[in-house]
């Protein structure tokens, strides 16, 4: 009897739990957009690091300017970047741009638009003074040294998905490098004497291989990394040869094509001598499925007709990539049907559809070779095994691509 969809899912989590695991990667803040945070990222130290001027204008001591206008001595000049402590005396104005640190003693910033030099110049402020035109509270325009996050404060969470806007934060507190989760790394291999894959055209009886492009973009999409993508003709020893080579640096190992009942299945032909389930599911397209162990080393093998090998990702393999990458799972979800649908009787179908505003409507046939529709689609129509029409407006589940 054939396995059922969930039946098989479950086998291949059983199969994945060999290559998830809890490994770290620590990997440069300038490489990590995109990754897991494995562990919560601590500050080293505060932010902001000094006290500092939010505003581009004068330091004083808001006691000075409590009544405006009100003139007073330019008693130095801070640019950003100055490195040397500098003491502001009662009765004076200080010069300071945006970040340069303030000045002990000074306890506000007055913005250059509310003040005017009425003696001296903007290049030379020996002798300068400068009339103050509105008054400020104690603290307006500074910003106070940890006032953004405390030294051994959580910076980023753990299970975080890295985005610009952390690395930003990680690199204004000087971090060099961040612990992540490790991506599993997945060697694809695509069967077939009638792919083309040298970038030649396609001859009588030749097609150009999708299904590499296609896994490869899916499981990079899925948190994981291709560590391998190749592709055998039907000659037993080629597969093996380049199996064993994709074994070699690969937590799992993807197959299409080869594992269907007739003549030159030559993923079937090489695999279940070595202990390989090759099964069929009960489900359309993508009945043909396969499970085996090379060399520790999961393999997890999907039948060759392109539309097959997508289904067969999203149905069967998504998730466990997802969730070994520390990625949100992508639920299935509800809508109604524009069109009414048939199935075939005792197979769990899976039609693909275009879906907006909750409702999902079928795009074209149900062909695994319908390479072109599957492109149009944007979820795939989940119609259960038992089920063998659906009238339009039927409440369906339908899974996003």
């Amino acid at each position: 009897m054939s396995p059922t969809v969930d039946e098989h899912a479950a086998t291949v989590a059983r199969l994945l739990a060999r290559a998830a695991g809890p490994a770290i990667d620590a990997v440069p803040v300038a490489e990590a957009r995109g990754r897991i945070t494995a562990s919560d990222v601590r500050s080293g130290v505060d932010l902001p690091l000094f006290r500092n001027a939010q505003m581009d204008g004068f330091a004083v001591r808001a006691a000075d300017v409590e009544r405006t206008p009100v003139a007073l001595e330019v008693a130095g000049d801070i640019p950003a970047g100055h490195v040397v402590a500098v003491r502001h005396v009662s009765g004076t104005a200080i010069r300071i741009m945006t970040g340069a640190p303030m000045p002990d003693g000074a306890d506000a910033v007055v913005p250059v638009e509310d003040t005017e030099l009425v003696l001296g110049r903007d290049d030379d402020l020996r002798g300068a003074v400068v009339e103050i035109r509105r008054p400020r509270r104690p603290g307006e325009y500074v910003r106070e040294r940890g006032s953004d996050l405390r030294r051994g404060e959580v910076l980023v969470p753990a299970g975080t998905l890295l985005a610009p806007r952390h690395l930003a934060a990680l690199a204004a507190a000087g971090v060099r490098s961040v612990p992540v989760r490790s991506r599993l790394r997945v060697g694809i291999l695509t069967t077939g004497s009638e792919l083309v894959t040298d970038g030649g055209p396609a001859a009588f009886g030749r097609i150009f291989d999708a299904n590499g492009i296609a896994l490869a973009a899916l499981v990079e999409e899925a948190g994981a990394v291709v560590s391998s993508q190749e592709a055998s003709d039907d000659d037993p020893a080629t597969f093996a040869r380049l199996l064993d080579r994709a074994v070699a640096d690969s937590d799992l190992v993807v197959t299409s094509g080869g594992i269907s009942r007739g003549a030159y299945e030559v993923v079937r032909e090489v695999l279940e001598p070595r202990g390989a389930v090759v099964t069929t599911v009960a489900m359309q397209p993508g009945g043909p499925q396969a499970t085996a162990v090379v060399d520790g080393v999961p393999v997890l093998c999907f039948p060759g007709n392109p539309v097959s090998t997508q289904v067969s990702f999203v149905v069967f393999l998504r998730g466990p990539l997802r969730d070994a990458a520390g990625l949100p799972p992508i639920g299935p979800e509800r809508a109604r049907l524009a069109d009414a649908v048939h199935s075939v009787p005792g197979k769990r179908q899976f039609l693909r559809g275009r879906w907006a505003d909750g409702v999902v409507a079928p795009v074209s046939g149900p062909g695994s070779h319908l390479v072109a529709a599957m492109a149009r689609a944007d979820v795939l129509i989940d119609v259960p095994a038992d089920v063998e029409s659906l009238r339009a407006g039927a409440d369906v589940t339908v899974w996003t691509l």
